[in-house]
């Protein structure tokens, strides 16, 4: 679309907004003068030059921009003429972009990232207390007392959350925008690269324009080393690739200049594969290790809840024979030894000849101490073989809490 056929506010006369506004919204025009009518008789556009309501109508996305450029203005000038009297507007879903191609970018991620609060408690993450501890400091203290984070103690626009699969990081993630009740942008590698040569850029443009818009907000790159890996590595890479990379490590720059609250949380399993440029922007480096025994208790009474029916479930020795495991290994493990008793009564079932209607089939038997060695042994660690590599990152680079 040329830059000559976008709708300008300059087109329309406010009688002609007047008239469009009241007709959306169902309001109607009160009359002026001496109560002639004659005047709202008049076809939109007739009082600015060029204007044409059929072509205004037909582009729906440049309707709803022309439309909210108005409101803008109306706020803005306090314009007060019969039914358009002042009144509060909200923050319009997407900011005033230049062009309808840009917006349609913004409306392919608002459909594919914004969601509601994640509705993640800290409580509900067992151990994990340092990585905890530094993202309330990093993120959710900044939120509720701005007062003490000026100047020098400004707040982190970067972290990075960094270790073993399957520990917990996405639900770090969400814990802190559910905290902080901050819009949450779940992004992964597949939400802003493209196949259209140059949309990759804009897409973590108009990513970032969003961001700030919706502040204070919080941008979650999940799996960042696929998206940003070290430049210049692999002698494939592909110009289109280096040129994200370039225009996401622009955008990170720009947070450190601008007051809205948006912060950058990302994610890896792989942090040394990382580039050094995006490790310099992603200030705070939180290891997210394996959880601990108090952790795996913890994570075992959730998953396994002690019954009358389940009294012997033997905790300390999940505990003891889970070392290594990750809090998606030990859910494994508790699904595993919970289908044992499904199984034995789904053979019975299905060795009978008969159809036992839905409401008279039995209940499934309690877990017993066999099927808890039969799951330990059906269900090894995914995430334990690199270990030493995460803590000798964390020792080089990672961010420490000093009591």
């Amino acid at each position: 679309m040329a830059a000559g056929d976008e709708p300008s506010i300059t087109r329309w006369s406010f009688e002609d907004f007047e008239r469009y506004y009241d007709a959306r919204l169902g309001i109607r025009g009160e009359p002026k003068g001496d109560g002639n009518d004659v005047d709202d008789e008049r076809p939109l556009g007739s009082g600015s030059a060029g204007s044409s309501p059929a072509a205004f109508h037909a582009n729906g996305g440049a309707d709803l921009a022309v439309f909210e450029q108005f409101e803008r203005l109306n706020r803005k000038v306090g314009l007060h003429n019969g039914a358009m009297e002042a009144r509060p507007l909200q923050k319009s879903l997407l900011p005033p972009f230049e062009s309808a191609e840009t917006r349609n970018l913004a409306e392919t991620l608002l459909r594919d990232i914004i969601h509601g609060s994640p509705d993640v408690k800290w409580e509900s993450i067992k151990g994990l207390e340092t990585a905890k501890r530094l993202l309330k400091e990093a993120v959710v203290m900044p939120i509720k007392y701005p007062k003490y984070f000026t100047g020098l103690l400004s707040p982190w626009k970067g972290i990075l959350l960094f270790g073993p699969p399957g520990t917990g990081k996405t639900m770090l993630a969400k814990a802190v925008a559910t905290e902080c009740k901050t819009t949450f942008f779940n992004i992964s590698a597949s939400s802003i690269v493209s196949k259209w040569r140059g949309d990759s850029e804009k897409l973590v443009k108009v990513l970032f324009e969003l961001a700030r818009h919706h502040a204070p907000s919080t941008i979650f790159l999940d799996e960042i080393d696929a998206i940003i890996s070290q430049r210049g590595e692999a002698r494939s890479e592909h110009e289109a690739s280096r040129r994200l990379k370039t225009e996401l490590l622009i955008q990170m720059d720009g947070l450190t200049k601008t007051r809205e609250l948006v912060f950058v949380l990302a994610a890896t399993n792989l942090p040394w594969e990382l580039d050094a440029a995006m490790l310099r922007r992603l200030e705070k480096r939180i290891l997210v290790p394996l959880p601990e025994p108090e952790a795996r208790h913890a994570m075992f009474e959730e998953f396994l809840p002690s019954t009358p029916v389940t009294m012997g479930i033997p905790y300390d020795v999940l505990v003891e024979n889970t070392e290594g495991y990750s809090g998606s290994d030990i859910r494994l493990v508790c699904k595993e030894a919970a289908m044992q008793p499904l199984r034995r009564l789904m053979a019975v079932l299905e060795g009978t000849q008969e159809e036992v209607p839905e409401d008279e089939l039995p209940e499934v038997g309690p877990i017993a101490a066999e099927d808890i060695e039969l799951a330990l042994r059906n269900t090894r660690p995914s995430a334990h073989l690199h270990t030493h590599k995460y803590e000798k990152f964390n020792q080089d680079y990672g961010s420490h809490v000093i009591s």
